[in-house]
């Protein structure tokens, strides 16, 4: 556990003095520092220190967030409309399309919200997979998704 710790420490050590733009960034600048993490040990460090990235005007970088669903409200309303591109679904699925770099943010905001229609999003670099709860809750947070995008 001590590791765990030490290791999650370096990362915020790391986002606090740098601008971090991508997990394999974040990677190098750990491994440089005595670190050598997989992917995966790095996603769930970054979810459990509420870390995400989010737009700047220097580019997309990781930053902590307090998690709350007020900041997740307005990060929804503010990102969409900057970050997304398109939205599809089948079933009780839904693949939301970003710009490079955009799914991580919205995903998280996403849960962030806790909406009853969603039981999880898989965010990537550009794409989201959102999994509802049926094809209803489907139709429902595409047209909401749409909504805070501004789009028709």
């Amino acid at each position: 556990m001590a590791n765990k710790r030490e290791r999650q420490s370096a990362i915020l050590e790391v986002i606090e003095t740098r601008a971090v733009s991508s997990q394999e960034d974040l990677r190098k600048l750990l491994l440089h520092r005595g670190w050598d993490v997989t992917q995966a040990t790095l996603s769930r460090d970054l979810r459990e220190l509420r870390l995400a990235r989010v737009p700047t005007p220097e580019g997309a970088r990781y930053a902590v967030t307090d998690g709350t669903i007020e900041e997740s409200r307005v990060a929804l309303e503010t990102l969409l409309p900057q970050l997304f591109l398109r939205i599809d679904g089948v079933g009780e699925m839904i693949v939301l399309r970003t710009v490079p770099g955009g799914a991580q943010p919205i995903a998280a905001a996403l849960d962030g919200e806790s909406w009853p229609d969603i039981l999880g999003t898989i965010g990537g670099d550009d794409t989201i997979l959102v999994v509802c709860r049926s094809a209803l809750a489907r139709d429902r947070v595409v047209r909401r998704l749409k909504a805070l995008a501004g789009e028709p």
